[in-house]
């Protein structure tokens, strides 16, 4: 899915930014595509669009988002780091694409750290377990309880590499029989959450809300170590028995490896004043979102991190890479 957030320039200033390279004097010339892993509607498609519309008004030019899901993100992140390093493809990057890919599938089509500039840290989600409210369980010991004493009959639903790894290591850890159903995107999976088809997921608090408020969906626990300022009634994995539970659900914006400098400046400069409005905040952490920003090389050593820690995570939970 493709969306226009600013008319676009007459066509022949666009003609004109189509052949001209990408210099500190003459970006941008032309829209601004930003690539998103996971399908509309979700989490991720939010915040970006979000963030799209802003960075169109700050260079006053069109940013287009597109929607490329599939392969936990792994299609959206070869896709960026095959294209041309001039600032006019950008990646809102997860967790899914950049620290867990890696580890998931035997040969991943690019490397997360030498394929991608690092450009600004964007925040966190809030992950939550729900389930759905034929699941006799109102907590994380009641659902373990009831998966032990109905082997095979419930199932997990996951809509990226978090609601993978997180329900592989529930399984690991608690000896579980369930079975998983992946799919592409939140929305997709919640289709079959909310009619019963499947019994729970991890998922994000953005797109969970509305079903939890109408309670389609009963959550039941959130998935870091300290409780979500967002949820702060609702308890932790760890909280709930699971001990050492912490996954933090992340996204970042990044471009093709080779960035040139001038351009990674104004898009770090200008992305890090919307990131960090109070307006801008408050209007992501309404949907579930919490946004703060970083500088590029403090992003890069995120990215380090994270790719070690999602490493021991898929090993604990015995997932084999396909």
């Amino acid at each position: 899915m493709r969306m226009l957030l600013q008319p676009l320039f007459a066509a022949g200033i666009a003609v004109l930014g189509a052949v001209a390279p990408a210099t500190a004097d003459t970006y941008p010339s032309k829209p601004i595509t930003f690539i998103v892993p996971f399908g509309a509607g979700s989490a991720t498609d939010t915040i970006t669009r979000v963030v799209g519309q802003e960075l169109s008004v700050a260079l006053k030019q069109s940013v287009v988002v597109e929607n490329r899901p599939g392969a936990n993100g792994a299609l959206a992140g070869q896709y960026v780091a095959r294209a041309a390093p001039d600032g006019y493809t950008l990646f809102m990057s997860t967790n899914s694409p950049h620290s867990a890919v890696p580890f998931l599938m035997k040969n991943p089509p690019y490397d997360a750290v030498k394929d991608f500039t690092p450009i600004t840290r964007m925040g966190s989600y809030t992950l939550m377990l729900v389930v759905h409210p034929s699941v006799p369980a109102t907590s994380v010991k009641e659902l373990i309880d009831y998966a032990r004493a109905n082997p095979g009959k419930l199932t997990y639903a996951s809509a990226n590499t978090s609601g993978v790894v997180a329900g592989a290591t529930l399984k690991h850890w608690a000896k579980l029989d369930i079975l998983h159903v992946p799919y592409k995107s939140a929305p997709n999976a919640l289709q079959d959450l909310l009619p019963g088809r499947v019994s729970m997921m991890f998922n994000d608090f953005t797109t969970s809300l509305p079903h939890i408020q109408s309670k389609a969906i009963r959550p039941l626990a959130s998935t870091r170590l300290q409780r979500s300022s967002l949820f702060p009634e609702l308890p932790t994995m760890d909280e709930a028995g699971v001990e050492g539970f912490d996954m933090d659900s992340w996204a970042a914006i990044f471009g093709p490896a080779n960035l040139p400098a001038p351009i990674l400046t104004q898009l770090s400069t200008e992305l890090r004043k919307i990131i960090d409005r109070p307006d801008i905040k408050s209007k992501l952490r309404s949907a579930g979102f919490e946004a703060f920003s970083s500088s590029p090389a403090e992003l890069g050593d995120f990215v380090s991190v994270q790719l070690g820690k999602w490493k021991k995570m898929v090993d604990d939970a015995g997932i084999q890479p396909e």
